[in-house]
């Protein structure tokens, strides 16, 4: 397993961070059984979020650090301040309460890099940067990120910061997949675009890819003429995009992998530091992404599979 450093956080974060929005109650034995899989091959970081499963995704992942005695062992990435039915909720007192409860169920007195799931954009950066140092001064959170911002948003926050003498964002969490979005899946989400990677590399500033692998789109369960799945055909149904999954399997033949392995490795062999969040809930969905996230691309690799070039 390979990790990457998070400004903040003093822990070492696996490149491999493991979904779960699928961790319910009743089916806590196979989460726990799923993380206890992916801690076997070196993973070390957690994805999960204030309005995942209703908030039984931290509830049972505090319950696992508890029984396992795990917690010092763990990166926990959850993320507030989602929108509700009324609109957007990115201010002081919603991050409060979303923070106070994520805790809670967590059962610790910190988290290791806290992200707001959505923006409001009619807030200003450098408010949004006053409320968040509240919470790394109290020690409740040690490193501040987003999901679902744009880079100018963050380059404007982490402005303010610079300027204020205060701690700014240290990472962000939109999607980046080899499958380009045709629009957000979710209202509100952002994809990584070319303008955004280039901030990035720059900057080099970590990005953890939700979506890494494009839901699938990759297995080869998909075709142009297989159309049962709405949300896929909607997002990832494109010419470019069927074109971009032929070069992941032909590169996929020429190094003896999956074409599912190629889209993971796109992400993680992008020019600034990335990890990639994966949902496998199999010992062979792990399996294939451990391995995969070991596969080296060349940057021309990485042109030819986005399109850019039309040799390898």
């Amino acid at each position: 397993m390979e990790y990457i450093h998070i400004q903040g956080s003093p822990k070492p974060v696996s490149r491999l961070m493991k979904g779960s929005d699928y961790f319910f109650h009743h089916s806590y034995d196979k989460a726990a059984a799923n993380l206890d899989a992916f801690l076997a091959i070196g993973g070390n970081s957690i994805d999960t979020a204030h309005i995942y499963c209703g908030g039984q995704s931290e509830e049972v992942i505090g319950r696992y650090m508890q029984e396992r005695g795990n917690r010092e062992q763990i990166v926990i990435l959850t993320k507030g301040a989602h929108h509700d039915q009324n609109g957007p909720r990115v201010n002081k007192e919603a991050i409060r309460a979303d923070l106070s409860a994520s805790l809670e169920r967590l059962q610790t007195d910190y988290v290791d890099l806290y992200a707001l799931h959505r923006d409001d954009p009619s807030v200003p950066a450098g408010e949004v940067i006053e409320i968040l140092n509240e919470h790394v001064k109290s020690g409740a959170v040690r490193a501040i990120g987003v999901s679902n911002w744009t880079w100018q948003r963050i380059q404007e926050a982490n402005e303010y910061a610079e300027a204020n003498g205060l701690v700014g964002f240290t990472f962000s969490s939109p999607n980046l997949s080899l499958a380009k979005a045709n629009e957000p899946f979710w209202s509100g989400c952002v994809s990584a675009d070319a303008e955004t990677c280039a901030w990035h590399e720059e900057r080099q500033f970590p990005l953890l890819s939700w979506s890494s692998q494009a839901r699938g789109f990759f297995t080869g369960r998909f075709s142009p003429e297989i159309r049962d799945n709405a949300d896929l055909v909607r997002v990832f149904y494109s010419d470019d995009n069927w074109e971009r999954f032929e070069r992941a399997k032909q590169l996929a033949a020429k190094k003896n992998v999956s074409a599912i392995q190629i889209a993971l490795a796109y992400v993680l062999n992008q020019p600034f530091p990335t990890c990639a969040l994966i949902g496998a809930q199999t010992a062979e969905e792990l399996q294939s992404c451990d391995a995969g996230s070991l596969i080296q691309l060349t940057k021309e690799e990485l042109e030819w599979l986005d399109l850019a070039t039309q040799k390898v």
